[in-house]
């Protein structure tokens, strides 16, 4: 069966349907500093590695700041680079390395997964009258305390 010819074109449209999306977990992909984590100049360094390969885009995993206690997707402040990983610069440095090597860089954004340390989730449950009170799903517990049955 033949998709229809509207349907073909407006797949063709989008860059991503017939991508090769190489997806890069920094923390152990290349450690440019010796501290045994990988990091985002690690990443750029092996750019022409991965433009060899004839990849179009590279996808990588959560490095915005972070308790780690979900090893990065568990994220405090979504405008900052994890130190852990290198800073805003070096992730502009990365980005336009990239874009030299006609690769484009999609970002792991975990929208929905935020650190307790992050600001909404500590406004969230203040109380349930703030502004961000519905942002999170909040449950009283269960009769004796959580976990009761």
């Amino acid at each position: 069966m033949q998709q229809s010819e509207g349907l073909m074109a407006k797949r063709g449209a989008d860059w991503w349907q017939g991508a090769i999306i190489y997806h890069v977990y920094p923390r152990s992909f290349q450690d440019s500093t010796g501290n045994g984590i990988g990091d985002l100049k690690g990443i750029e360094q092996r750019l022409d590695y991965i433009a060899d390969l004839g990849v179009d885009a590279i996808w990588i995993s959560p490095f915005a700041k972070s308790p780690m206690r979900d090893f990065g997707y568990d994220i405090s402040d979504y405008l900052s680079v994890d130190p852990l990983f290198g800073s805003l610069e070096d992730f502009q440095s990365l980005l336009e390395a990239a874009h030299d090597r006609g690769l484009k860089v999609m970002m792991d954004q975990v929208l929905s997964h935020t650190s307790n340390e992050h600001p909404w989730f500590l406004e969230s449950r203040e109380d349930r009258k703030n502004a961000k009170a519905n942002w999170y799903v909040w449950a009283d517990p269960a009769p004796g305390g959580v976990g009761s049955l």
